[in-house]
């Protein structure tokens, strides 16, 4: 089993609370359901950042665009030791994908300033709790951004594509470890992150996650993908760490389905329901994934998750 218990647990129950807050923020991003010729059509409320004016298999293109050319710049930043470019990339990330969320239910410039407020804390002051509550929020921005441009079918191609360049990127190039180690050792990764010991900030306490302690042949870096699940050890303090890939693709797959129920006329509130299935099931895919993988060996994650979110949508399908 990869991680202990506790850890496995922590992680999946930080996944479920970003699938569940990123499908409701993208029910409450529908600003309205009307219809046009007979043929139902959703509109979205206006959020902090412009939408991509793409759909269907343009929206495909723009997503692998996008990757390609993020991939890119990345692996530019590690051959030329950039760290303070990286910096600032991720503060401006960070801080936009959370005003996106947050302009659902707040004014854009309040929603800006309260973003940014989040992204300094996480990028300069940083702690284990605001990281993981930044990484919940900063999904739904995501998803909030770009479920209204792909439909089921495109978004699930986008699964598959995603899938193959996982595994390849873990198997064969290996470039995602290098991508990985960069953001090591910058201490920014976008991923959920769950130190096996927490230290108290008052007293200095340390609280344990781990049971028996770890062996002394274990005690070595093991840095993963970005994309998917893992150990790091930085110093003292070993941290199971789930990638933001492998929180993202399944929430726009959800979202996408949601999307298409209530445009086959389902309420809204009961398309939220009647999509859970989808989550629910990638979450099974990880808990297996977990179980089934070995400390110290590279993993893809996104090929489980996509196969656990195609039986979640088989379930969704039948009900």
């Amino acid at each position: 089993m990869k991680h202990n218990i506790n850890v496995t647990t922590y992680l999946i129950i930080l996944f479920y609370l970003s699938q569940l807050i990123g499908l409701f923020v993208v029910n409450q991003s529908i600003q309205d359901v009307i219809k046009v010729d007979g043929i139902t059509q959703v509109q979205y409320e206006e959020v902090a950042v412009e939408r991509p004016e793409t759909e269907g298999a343009e929206s495909f293109n723009f997503m692998l665009g996008s990757i390609f050319v993020g991939t890119m710049l990345v692996l530019v930043l590690i051959k030329f030791r950039l760290h303070k470019v990286w910096k600032i990339w991720f503060l401006l990330a960070v801080g936009s994908t959370l005003a996106i969320s947050l302009s659902i239910f707040l004014d854009n410039r309040i929603a800006y300033i309260i973003g940014f407020i989040f992204a300094y804390f996480k990028i300069f002051r940083p702690n284990v709790y605001v990281h993981n509550f930044t990484e919940v929020f900063m999904y739904s921005g995501i998803a909030v951004l770009l479920v209204p441009i792909f439909d089921v079918f495109w978004m699930l191609m986008l699964l598959l594509a995603i899938s193959v360049y996982d595994a390849f990127a873990v198997w064969k190039s290996k470039h995602m470890i290098k991508m990985a180690k960069f953001q090591s050792e910058t201490k920014l990764f976008a991923g959920l992150n769950i130190p096996y010991e927490i230290k108290g900030h008052k007293k200095g306490k340390v609280v344990s996650l781990n049971s028996p302690p770890l062996p002394d042949h274990m005690k070595k870096v093991n840095i993963k993908s970005k994309m998917n699940a893992h150990v790091k050890q930085e110093g003292s303090v070993r941290s199971a760490i789930l990638g933001g890939g492998d929180i993202a693709f399944p929430l726009l797959f959800a979202g996408s389905v949601m999307i298409d129920l209530i445009k086959s006329d389902i309420p809204r509130n009961l398309a939220f329901l009647k999509t859970l299935p989808v989550p629910l099931f990638a979450g099974f895919a990880l808990i297996y994934l977990f179980w089934r993988s070995e400390k110290g060996k590279f993993y893809p994650a996104m090929p489980f998750i996509t196969v656990g979110c195609l039986l979640g949508y088989g379930i969704v399908l039948l009900i």
